[in-house]
């Protein structure tokens, strides 16, 4: 179905349902260039709600690799099973459950995306860093000011380097009746970091 090796598969191009969230396509190239990504990787997608992260870093991480999507909403399941049947990656494992509960039965990852997590976003920082291979990556998709503050003093406290902090503002382009304006989505601000 994705026939290029770049990422940034159109939005459109998923399968949708209301309510459960999409990463934009211009996040997940920006998550997706921050995690450093190459062939046999192992990869844990926390909060992985239609999957477009994972069928992202699937494709990156080639047959070669594993991606272990988590959610704990069962439509979100649903809808990474469906993307993955359409974009025809079958080198993603699912897991129903909770995501704090769910990583300590995994076996070590190099890198970690975390998403949507419910408000548990530095507790499952905290517990993805004993799930990480020494110097594996974690990304993490922020919109709350309180979420980015407390990611940074836990990956601070945990010793992480290469703390890297962009925040991303997108405007994508709308067809009126008299011409073309441009809409402003909500900034994402992405943290990357390095295990020592």
């Amino acid at each position: 179905m994705w026939k290029f090796k770049t990422p940034g598969i159109p939005d459109e191009e998923f399968e949708r349902i209301e309510k459960v969230p999409i990463t934009k396509e211009e996040i997940r190239v920006v998550q997706i260039s921050k995690a450093r990504l190459k062939p046999g990787q192992i990869i844990y997608d926390i909060g992985c709600g239609s999957g477009s992260i994972s069928i992202e870093a699937a494709l990156q991480i080639e047959s070669s690799g594993k991606v272990l999507a988590i959610d704990y909403d069962e439509n979100a399941i649903e809808l990474t099973k469906k993307n993955m049947k359409k974009f025809d990656v079958t080198n993603i494992s699912l897991i129903h459950g909770n995501a704090k509960e769910a990583i300590l039965k995994l076996e070590e990852a190099d890198t970690i995306f975390i998403g949507g997590t419910g408000g548990d976003t530095k507790e499952i920082v905290e517990l993805s860093e004993n799930k990480l291979k020494s110097g594996g990556r974690i990304v993490v998709g922020i919109i709350l000011i309180e979420t980015l503050y407390s990611v940074l003093q836990a990956l601070n406290r945990l010793q992480f380097e290469s703390v890297d902090i962009t925040q991303v503002t997108i405007s994508k382009s709308r067809k009126t009746s008299t011409g073309t304006m441009m809409l402003a989505r909500n900034p994402v601000t992405i943290i990357s970091a390095t295990k020592i």
